[in-house]
């Protein structure tokens, strides 16, 4: 069956939450927000486009850092209105520079980070 970007639910907005998960380890890198064409780019390219809603814009993730996301998977959940994308990741995912935006938990009602930013 051929894949039809339009068969996703997208919100009010046009965009669709994607979760990016290091394709080796397992571990979820960082959330964004993707709209049909940052999905169709994403596909064909094989580097993982998101929507900026803070600047309206696409973002090639590592396009300015160097900090790459090279798709592995592109998957959706059962009801179709949420993207998982499976990715060989190049250096730090946050915008901290942290290997994932993840790195704050709550431990015994404290708050603990877990991760130092990266060198």
């Amino acid at each position: 069956m051929q894949f039809d970007v339009t068969s996703l639910k997208f919100d009010e907005k046009g965009l669709i939450p994607a979760i990016a998960q290091d394709a080796t380890s397992g571990e979820v890198l960082m959330v964004a927000w993707m709209n049909a064409e940052a999905v169709e780019r994403t596909i064909e390219t094989r580097r993982v486009t998101y929507w900026s809603r803070s600047r309206q814009s696409f973002w090639i993730k590592g396009e300015s850092s160097g900090h790459i996301q090279e798709l592995v998977d592109f998957r959706f959940d059962c009801d179709r209105d949420c993207l998982l994308v499976t990715v060989n990741q190049t250096g730090a995912a946050c915008h901290t520079h942290r290997r994932s935006c993840f790195y704050t938990a709550v431990r015994d009602g404290e708050e603990v980070e877990l991760m130092k930013p990266m060198s």
